[in-house]
């Protein structure tokens, strides 16, 4: 498939904000870092959706992804956990992989 690469860093990206979610839902947090790592677990469900459905919004799609999975790593990166770093380091590959496949569209 040719958008590979995007639908496992959006499958991996899904997977490290839930963990982030879970492990900080319940500490609290200082920042938004909850709350964008459900809007980006949202973002990376619907672009893998998209993908697989070969959907003519494929393209924006994948644009507001990398924007909402820089902004979450963003979040995530100050928090000296390692779910966060884990977080953060899986949101900016997703938007690197996400930004690269709407070229190839």
């Amino acid at each position: 498939m040719k958008n590979q690469p995007c639908l496992e860093a959006c499958q991996v990206c899904v997977l490290a904000c839930e963990e982030c979610f879970a492990a900080v839902v319940s500490s609290g947090s200082a920042n938004r870092c909850p709350a964008c790592c459900r809007e980006c677990i949202q973002i990376c469900s619907l672009c893998i959706s998209a993908m697989i459905g070969d959907s003519p919004f494929s393209k924006p799609i994948c644009d507001l992804c990398a924007d909402i999975c820089d902004d979450c790593a963003a979040q995530c990166r100050p928090h000296n956990h390692d779910h966060c770093q884990r977080c953060a380091d899986a949101c900016e590959a997703c938007a690197r992989a996400c930004r690269e496949m709407t070229i190839a569209v």
